[in-house]
């Protein structure tokens, strides 16, 4: 390829910007993004959440309840540059949508409340895009909301998120009285019209705030000069910094991820979207502005980076999959070469090909079709058949697996079955697609007594579930009464001598396993150590003992609750020359956890974290229930306008119908949110009582 070609692929992924807009349940996400479409032309009417007309909420379940379920991608053009916009679910239930849309996207705009500030949903986010090194700006919304207060917002954003947010401006009026902002970078104020918000009118700043916005100038250039050593240079010598060159720094310290600059407005009003969209334009990340993403070869076992162009081998990252009559839509990020329509690439994890029969680009609900996908580009796929997220497509000739993407288990359970025997075969099948859709969905029949069990993340999350089989595929269902997802671990640790010998004749079957139990926090399931020395148990056969204790500790015994935080040491045994193998050594491992486990048990539950926001004369009600339900409060903060926030921790299994309690203590006017916190033991009365219900 021509240099003068690879430049012009390089200039065209330079006007890429691929982003999503992360934030707590209604802080505004789906809002900010109607008024994006609606800003750069793409939609040619607002949709509103509250009508259950929003385009990004597309799903019959997202219109009726007025929240993202699933995060829906869109393309649209602002100065320019094209832009891959994801709009992902705050609620904790889909959890899974945020982790697998940060996973490919380059960077994020962070939605925050201007009264409520940063809020536990907020956190779980910011701390995913943390973790995938995703630059981000911040929006501060509903500015002009009673108890708005921006500088509290950004203030809570370094407390609660060990965030740098940097104000790129200044806001001018408050809550009713909120009319625009001052451009600290440009040193103009922003004026909205009243009459159409995408009317701004840029001049001089008033007078009365001229004091005020040299000095908030002045801090924010001292945060930004400290990301690039040429401008901090200047600052400290005293000199001029130009326009360009405080870009310049904000751009790097916002790639670098050292800052987080931060805007503010209205979206419901259209105030304030325009300056985040030069914003993402100006400050966050082309493809190419990102680092090589490493993956490994599956043939050779060995590291493969390269860089992410056109002209490179082809590579995507399977990140999300929708059953649909017409043949399922498969979504991959490009991050090397080129995919076509047609072409067949090989999956690494499978070691099968997959052909590709359509590449449509994404709006929502609706598909514009395409002949090519390059480096940089988020489609969706028509064709594929066996590949699931976090899948790499390749090709044969230069295979490459990129990490795939790590989801949480599940804390909640139930049973399922159709209300007529004949749509059994057909419940099964739609099970699959959901299952196949949604890694934090589970399904599985329970072996003693042969129902169909669900699993997820929450009661919102199966009650979804539950309306979209009744609903999208018309299959009327009955469900059981949800359980919490138990788990199990050892007391304390163990030593086990398991013995399976049976010699009557013939070839018989010898093992003997000595085996050292603990437990260790760090651990998830099960860490298995081979401290065998001198050949007591034959090399061959001590994958046969791990097998047999991971089988254990899965199976969770006669109760049925898998163990986690399991560390197992062989470390001696005996074999026979003609009666031991594998099959036996296996037995041996399973009979030493059930040793080890035998009156050594601790029932572990799942913990919630929790914050209730309720009115002030109502929060001893709701800490006294809180406490009534094995609760713990942690902290209690007064809010603008009357209200408390309750942070803490609690059992889940405490909080089944708690929604309906909270609106009868609070006169419909409290709301909470939960979400997964850690795994705690159970106290003993309550252990013996779930154990007993549960070996029935």
């Amino acid at each position: 390829m021509s240099d003068k070609k690879e430049s012009k692929d390089v200039q065209a992924i330079r006007m890429y910007r691929n982003f999503g807009v992360i934030a707590h349940i209604d802080a505004g996400k789906t809002t900010f993004s109607e008024r994006i479409l609606y800003i750069t032309g793409k939609s040619h009417k607002i949709g509103e959440v509250h009508e259950g007309a929003a385009t990004m909420d597309y799903l019959e379940e997202e219109r009726k309840r007025g929240i993202t379920i699933t995060s829906a991608a869109t393309t649209c053009y602002w100065r320019n540059h094209r832009m891959s916009l994801i709009d992902t679910p705050g609620h904790v239930d889909f959890t899974a949508e945020v982790e697998r849309s940060l996973r490919v996207l380059d960077g994020a705009v962070g939605v925050f409340c201007a009264v409520a500030g940063v809020q536990p949903q907020s956190e779980t986010v910011w701390r995913q895009a943390n973790r995938y090194k995703v630059p981000r700006v911040a929006f501060v919304n509903k500015m002009d909301r009673t108890g708005a207060d921006f500088y509290k917002a950004v203030e809570s954003m370094k407390t609660r998120l060990h965030a740098n947010p940097v104000p790129l401006v200044m806001p001018i009026g408050k809550e009713k009285s909120f009319q625009g902002v001052v451009d600290l970078v440009n040193m103009v104020s922003c004026i909205w019209s009243e009459d159409d918000a995408r009317e701004m009118t840029v001049g001089e700043i008033p007078a009365e705030l001229m004091a005020e916005a040299k000095k908030r100038r002045e801090v924010m250039v001292e945060a930004v000069a400290e990301c690039h050593d040429a401008v901090l240079e200047k600052f400290i010598e005293g000199q001029e910094i130009s326009k360009e060159e405080i870009m310049m720094a904000i751009r790097k310290g916002a790639l670098d991820m050292k800052i987080t600059p931060v805007f503010c407005g209205s979206a419901f009003k259209d105030k304030g979207v325009q300056n985040v969209l030069d914003a993402i334009v100006d400050y966050l990340p082309c493809p190419i502005d990102r680092p090589p993403l490493e993956g490994f070869n599956p043939d050779k076992d060995e590291k493969v980076a390269r860089p992410l162009l056109p002209d490179q081998p082809f590579a995507g990252l399977v990140f999300k999959t929708i059953s649909d009559p017409n043949g399922d839509l498969t979504f991959v990020r490009v991050y090397t070469g080129e995919m076509t329509a047609g072409e067949r690439y090989y999956n690494g994890r499978t070691r099968k090909y997959e052909r590709i029969g359509r590449l449509v680009r994404m709006h929502a609900a609706q598909r514009e079709p395409i002949d090519i996908a390059r480096a940089g580009d988020i489609v969706a796929a028509i064709g594929i058949k066996e590949s699931i997220t976090g899948d790499t497509l390749s090709t044969k000739e230069h295979p490459v697996v990129y990490e795939a993407m790590a989801f949480p288990d599940t804390v909640i359970s139930m049973s399922i079955e159709p209300e007529s025997g004949g749509d059994r075969d057909k419940l099964g099948e739609v099970l699959g697609k959901l299952v196949r859709e949604d890694p934090t969905f589970k399904a599985s029949t329970d072996p003693q007594t042969s129902q169909t069990v669900i699993s997820g993340m929450g009661e919102l999350h199966l009650e979804v579930k539950c309306n979209m089989i009744m609903n999208d595929y018309k299959i009327p269902v009955k469900v059981g009464r949800p359980k919490v997802a138990y788990k199990m671990t050892l007391k304390g640790p163990k030593t086990v001598e398991a013995r399976h010998i049976k010699q009557s004749g013939g070839s018989g079957q010898f093992a003997v396993a000595r085996v050292k139990f603990s437990t260790d926090p760090e651990v998830e399931s099960l860490k298995f150590i081979d401290g065998v020395k001198g050949g007591s148990v034959p090399r061959e056969y001590i994958p046969a003992v791990e097998a047999g204790i991971e089988n254990a500790v899965k199976g969770g015994g006669r109760i049925g609750f898998p163990y986690v935080k399991i560390v197992a040491e062989l470390y001696d045994g005996q074999a026979h020359d003609v009666d031991s193998n594998a099959m036996a050594f296996e037995t041996a491992g399973v009979l030493a956890f059930r040793m080890a486990s035998e009156n050594n048990s601790l029932l572990l539950e799942p913990i919630m974290k929790i914050e209730i926001e309720a009115p002030e004369d109502k929060t001893g009600d709701v800490i006294g229930d809180l406490s009534s339900r094995r609760g713990l409060v942690e902290e209690m903060i007064t809010k603008p306008g009357g209200i408390s926030a309750v942070t803490g921790k609690v059992p889940l299994a405490e909080m089944f119908q708690y929604s309906t309690r909270l609106r009868s203590m609070t006169q419909g006017r409290g709301t909470y949110t939960m979400e997964p916190s850690s795994y705690e033991p159970v106290p003993p009365n309550i252990a013996e009582k779930v154990l007993t219900d549960n070996s029935k």
